[in-house]
């Protein structure tokens, strides 16, 4: 039973025999850890959790709550896309993410923002680029190239029309067609052909067969609110009510969102999501009349402070996971103040993103600044996995690659 099924208000026992019988038959197909774990555990420093790690070599893998598929498989596979969210659950993730935003006629798809599809479809290179918010504007002298693509600028079915791509683009570009490159070094393009768009009743179907469970985000709207008399609560239930459509069990569902009066909405109006509706952190770098910036290594800048939120009746808090961890006088990643006062207010922690930084050589950049000067190499991956699980005590992992956290949590019995 997995850590994140045992803490979850409605018992997750079902969900995980669900997710067994369907790995084993199901569109998943067999589980595999694939090569990846392996190579970080050997990049790590000799010590004792290397040790163990190797010793697990020999494990079969099996699905986990723990291990969160962030976009799917995102670091090798183009975002948001069927292919992705198998690979995501083909590598143990027993949570699967589809970030949820609108079309034009006010359908929802799986995108990670509203206007990210000059970056995440082929959209400037069709018809519909005409229909872009701000169409494409090459690179000139000191200025980059830019677009801006929204999926309120068109419909589910000119949505459906599109072709994804690794988000990513060349900001030198002269052309549209320049525009589509710019991916990453170290992700690769080898899977793009044939990915597909998924709307976010699809995610529900897929997910669903594929045995796992699923994590929803409610993205912030690029358009004004209301759009076309679609109000934000309007679409907080839209999101919600797919899922009831399809049959399925709140008890399997973490809804999130950034905005913390989506998640009190979830708690007031749809109770059984809102139990496990989990409030994602951005403070940050965001604040409103509700929530302010705050310092996660001072709680007194906390606003609402951890308490304050699970008053509210708040269960599941999801920083980024630099906000978590700290280190101590011997450089050892232990948890931070923010940590500390999330678990003494009894709050459940969800965090992202382990597997987005690219190389770990330089110290691991934005998601790992707070202990920079401890990571020097892929290795370091698994040094922060483990102060997170076992020091900060997360309760769930979001992961560009899930079979990292899968190959961690079997071993450690998560």
């Amino acid at each position: 039973m997995t850590r994140l099924g045992l803490l979850a208000l409605a018992t997750a026992l079902p969900g995980m025999a669900l997710a067994e019988s369907h790995m084993d038959e199901g569109a998943g197909g067999a589980l595999s850890y694939g090569e990846r774990p392996f190579f970080l555990i050997d990049a790590m420093e000799d010590g004792p959790l290397k040790e163990e790690l190797r010793s697990c070599q020999g494990q079969s893998p099996e699905s986990t709550a723990f291990s969160i598929a962030h976009r799917g498989a995102a670091m090798m596979l183009p975002e948001h896309t069927k292919q992705s969210y198998v690979a995501g659950a083909r590598q143990g993730a027993g949570i699967v993410e589809c970030d949820v935003t609108f079309t034009a006629d006010q359908e929802l798809v799986c995108r990670h923002a509203q206007n990210d599809l000059a970056t995440t479809t082929d959209i400037l290179v069709t018809d519909l680029a005409e229909k872009c918010t701000s169409g494409f504007t090459p690179a000139g002298e000191g200025t980059d190239a830019a677009a801006e693509c929204r999926t309120s600028d068109i419909t589910l079915a000119e949505f459906r029309e599109l072709s994804p791509k690794m988000d990513a683009s060349d900001k030198s570009a002269t052309t549209p067609e320049e525009f589509q490159g710019g991916t990453a070094a170290w992700r690769t393009e080898l899977y793009v052909p044939g990915a597909e768009l998924m709307t976010h009743a699809e995610s529900i179907a897929l997910i669903d067969s594929l045995g796992a469970d699923f994590t929803p985000e409610l993205k912030a709207p690029s358009v004004e609110m209301p759009y076309d008399g679609f109000s934000q609560e309007d679409y907080a239930q839209k999101m919600i009510d797919e899922y009831k459509e399809a049959g399925i069990d709140p008890s399997r569902v973490w809804a999130q969102s950034f905005n913390l009066d989506d998640i009190k909405y979830w708690i007031e109006n749809e109770p059984e999501f809102g139990a496990q509706a989990v409030y994602l952190d951005d403070r940050y770098e965001a604040e409103d009349e509700d929530e302010g910036l705050i310092d996660p290594m001072d709680p007194s800048s906390f606003k609402p402070t951890m308490q304050e939120l699970a008053d509210m009746g708040v269960n599941y808090i999801a920083p980024p996971m630099w906000m978590l961890v700290t280190t101590d006088d011997a450089g050892e990643i232990v948890a931070s103040p923010y940590a500390e006062e999330a678990k003494a207010a009894g709050l459940e922690i969800i965090t992202w993103t382990l597997e987005r930084s690219g190389p770990l050589a330089e110290g691991g950049g934005w998601y790992f600044q707070s202990v920079t000067d401890v990571i020097d190499d892929d290795g370091d991956t698994y040094a922060m996995l483990d102060a997170l699980a076992q020091d900060v005590g997360v309760v769930g992992v979001f992961s560009d690659w899930p079979a990292t956290v899968t190959y961690y949590a079997n071993c450690k019995g998560l």
